[in-house]
C-alpha cells in the first residue's frame, strides 16, 4: 500500500486559483506514473491530468491551458496548480499512483481519500 494524502482543496470564487498537494512518503520510487482525478457528485470519476515518468503530461481538454501539474521527486510530492478556476471545476479530487502509466485512465492501483474544491460564481 502507498498511502496518498491530498491537501488544498477548499472554496473559491469563479476565476481564482488553489494549488493542491499530494504527498506520496513512501513512494520511493520516483519513476513512476501520478495523476489527478476529480468527481462530482452524480457523475463518473474523471481524469484530470497525469505525468509520467519520463515527465511527460497529460490534461484533459476542460482543463487545458489553466491546470498544470508538477512533480517534486525529492519530496515525493505530485502538485496540481488550477487557475482561473470554474464552477465546472466543484468536485472531489483525488490523487492517483501506479508503476504503470495509465495517463487520464481510472486504473491507478493507489488513491488518496480526496480533498473537496468548491467553485462558486
Amino acid at each position: 500500500q502507498v498511502p496518498l494524502v491530498e491537501s488544498g482543496g477548499g472554496s473559491v470564487q469563479a476565476g481564482g486559483s488553489l494549488r493542491l498537494s499530494c504527498a506520496a512518503s513512501e513512494w520511493k520510487d520516483s519513476g513512476r506514473c501520478m495523476a489527478w482525478f476529480r468527481q462530482a457528485p452524480g457523475k463518473e470519476r474523471e481524469g484530470v491530468a497525469s505525468v509520467d515518468s519520463d515527465e511527460e503530461k497529460y490534461y484533459a481538454a476542460s482543463v487545458k491551458g489553466r491546470f498544470t501539474i508538477y512533480r517534486d521527486d525529492v519530496d515525493h510530492i505530485v502538485y496540481l496548480q488550477m487557475n482561473s478556476l470554474k464552477p465546472e471545476d466543484t468536485g472531489m479530487y483525488y490523487c492517483a499512483a501506479d508503476v504503470f502509466e495509465y495517463r487520464l485512465e481510472p486504473k491507478y492501483e493507489f488513491w488518496g481519500q480526496g480533498t473537496q474544491v468548491t467553485v462558486s460564481s
